[in-house]
């Protein structure tokens, strides 16, 4: 059961602290946890696994494709593989091993890539993943997840590592907003219901939770009763969920920091096209590619904002 903080405000513990914590305690207790980094062990903080583990920790060098490779090896002889890069490596670079190595093969392999979307920052449009999902979506029996909080990541960690099969973790790599309380728990491909309403639903993951619910409270002041979903798991997307709610609220916005095309705007609305159709406005990245600056610029250059978010769900509710 998860509980929803009464006010947002900054965690005071880093996403990567809660990764690679999560990561220590679990192979204490089960000796087939490994890590696997690129060359970026400081920068996703698994420096104290490498330090707790040192014949469980690998860093593969900038040589991401040959790291899913080892990952894939290591499954095959019942080791429990998390290897880590940035978005753009840890997916469309590495999307051929993923494949054949690690899904085709029926391997167990957890991939973490960090700094998804706007949070890459001054890393810039190479290093900035907006279309990360997009890429793996279409591999079979693949899990996608996207954490809101430092919480969430620490359940998803655990669970995962108890989870078989290959998973893809998006992720910001420092600190976010907290939305969950401490000790909460979640179910993997079931969204966690963060408002309810009844004019329009919401639909966020990741950095987007904060701003959707920012937005509920514009809205409410507005008269307009908007649900919040965090649908942290993109794939599978509970679609029980989108039904439930495209009866009860009869249109959504998608809010995603990822591109719209292949992202959860286009999930959603795929899931909705099978069960109940329903209007859907997209707030997320049009189709273009990242720029240099800081996150709170790159949220307003690209409308990843409450205004950008109550301007869709009057949209969305005009369609109606």
């Amino acid at each position: 059961m998860y509980k929803v903080k009464a006010n947002l405000e900054k965690e005071t513990v880093e996403m990567r602290a809660a990764y690679a914590g999560t990561l220590v305690e679990l192979a204490k207790e089960n000796d087939k946890i490994c890590i696997l980094d690129a060359d970026l062990v400081g920068s996703s903080g698994v420096k104290p696994f490498f330090k707790a583990f040192p014949d469980r920790a690998y860093d593969c060098g900038i040589q991401e494709s040959n790291m899913i490779g080892v990952a894939a090896g290591l499954s095959s002889v019942g080791m429990i593989p998390f290897a880590h890069s940035f978005g753009p490596f840890a997916s469309r670079r590495v999307v051929d091993q993923i494949f054949i190595s690690c899904a085709y093969a029926k391997q167990n392999v957890k991939i973490l890539g960090s700094d998804a979307g706007v949070t890459a920052a001054y890393n810039g449009g190479t290093h900035m993943p907006f279309e990360d999902m997009g890429c793996l979506n279409s591999i079979a029996g693949i899990t996608l997840v996207e954490p809101t909080d430092s919480v969430m990541v620490k359940w998803l960690v655990k669970k995962l590592a108890e989870t078989y099969g290959v998973q893809y973790i998006r992720m910001n790599r420092k600190l976010s907003y907290g939305v969950f309380e401490e000790g909460s728990e979640f179910e993997l491909g079931k969204a966690a219901t963060l408002r309810d309403g009844t004019d329009v639903c919401i639909v966020a993951s990741g950095i987007m939770v904060e701003v959707a619910l920012k937005a509920a409270d514009e809205l409410q002041k507005e008269g307009i009763s908007a649900a919040v979903l965090n649908t942290f798991t993109w794939k599978p997307m509970d679609e029980e969920a989108l039904a439930r709610y495209s009866k009860k609220c009869g249109c959504f916005v998608t809010a995603e920091n990822h591109n719209v095309v292949g992202g959860l705007g286009s999930i959603v609305s795929s899931a909705l096209a099978k069960t109940v159709p329903a209007p859907v406005e997209m707030v997320g990245i049009y189709d273009t590619f990242g720029e240099v600056g800081t996150e709170a610029f790159l949220r307003e250059r690209f409308d990843l904002t409450p205004a950008a978010v109550v301007a869709a769900a009057k949209r969305a509710i005009a369609r109606k």
